[in-house]
């Protein structure tokens, strides 16, 4: 295992905190798992990866008992407290070994090209500066790491586009933890220096309602 290298000044981890939504995802996550299809996604996301794996916001730690046995290591990065203590009770009962760390994906703390692979769930529409998170992603990947994400951002409609920048700029990031329904992860993966490979639209929930956080891409991006 390479040792975390020190925090980067300025690390924003310890400012980082949610109490009300965290408690509201630890129980909402769990139930969207089966719900919403989440588990399964979770399982396509991770299929295949095998060696040292890097995962950013990883929340209470959901996606853990789906990573394969080739995987030799997980360390991940869980900022908020509350989340980060679920997330170390998921890696206690996971099948790989799982070290969760409190620093935030803007400052990762870890050596260059260090990883085979890294994970970004349902968190990029939260972090605060996504070119510097996609950078750190860039900067720890070894070259050829692939970076696996599922992440939720702006719509193909003009109409429901328009809704989420206008929840972006009031309620939504208030109410759901800094989260953004309209960012652009591609377009954002791409202009930090990665190679987008296959990957697929998606709305979740499948049925019902297509709701401002709905429009999902899964896929893979390397370095």
């Amino acid at each position: 295992m390479t040792p975390p290298r020190p925090g980067r000044a300025g690390s924003p981890s310890a400012r980082v905190h949610h109490p009300l939504f965290a408690r509201f995802y630890a129980r909402f996550s769990v139930s969207a798992d089966t719900r919403a299809g989440l588990g399964d996604l979770r399982g396509e996301l991770l299929a295949g990866l095998s060696g040292r794996v890097l995962e950013i916001g990883a929340g209470n730690g959901l996606n853990f008992a789906h990573y394969p046995a080739g995987v030799s290591e997980v360390v991940a990065v869980e900022p908020e407290a509350r989340l980060r203590r679920l997330a170390q009770e998921s890696a206690r009962r996971a099948a790989v070994p799982v070290t969760v760390l409190p620093d935030t994906a803007e400052a990762l703390p870890l050596e260059d090209a260090s990883f085979d692979a890294a994970v970004a769930s349902l968190v990029l529409c939260t972090v605060r500066n996504v070119p510097q998170v996609l950078a750190e992603l860039h900067r720890v990947l070894r070259p050829g790491g692939e970076l696996r994400f599922f992440e939720h951002g702006v719509a193909d409609t003009p109409g429901l586009a328009r809704v989420q920048r206008g929840l972006d700029r009031t309620v939504w990031p208030l109410l759901f933890g800094g989260c953004h329904t309209s960012r652009a992860p591609l377009a954002a993966m791409e202009a930090a220096g990665f190679a987008l490979g296959p990957y697929r639209s998606l709305d979740v929930p499948e049925k019902g309602p297509r709701l401002p956080s709905s429009p999902c891409v899964l896929g893979v991006a390397r370095r």
